[in-house]
């Protein structure tokens, strides 16, 4: 992408280093100490396919849950191809949280409805 083309430019006429955004946002962010004292680590995306190993966020915080032994619970608008690929690297569970067909501005308006009725679902699951 762009993001990647401007990097390599000016990898060839800097002195930079090219760094994974997700890298970056743990260590501003002191992710992986709030990890260590957590329970359960609850991450997300839009998507969730064969894609999200390739440097996106969800997979940087669930290779950090596989570190420290912890469960890491993805929420997803929709699960694509090659999620089952995921389990291995860190992520417990994947959830999408879309309850049935709709178009895209639906889905984006009931967005933060479907994420909380989803993560509710979860926790009653986890408090059993």
């Amino acid at each position: 992408g762009a993001a990647g083309g401007l990097g390599a430019g000016l990898m060839a006429f800097t002195t930079c280093k090219m760094r994974q955004g997700v890298d970056i946002a743990i260590e501003v962010t002191k992710l992986e100490e709030k990890v260590k004292s957590a329970d359960y680590i609850f991450t997300g995306e839009g998507g969730t396919d064969f894609q999200t190993k390739f440097g996106k966020t969800p997979y940087g915080v669930a290779k950090l849950g596989k570190k420290y032994h912890k469960p890491v619970i993805s929420l997803a608008g929709y699960l694509g191809e090659g999620i089952d690929s995921l389990y291995s690297e860190g992520f417990t569970a994947i959830f999408g949280i879309i309850p049935g067909a709709c178009d895209l501005s639906t889905a984006l308006k009931n967005g933060p409805s479907n994420v909380a009725r989803t993560t509710e679902n979860i926790v009653r699951l986890l408090n059993f």
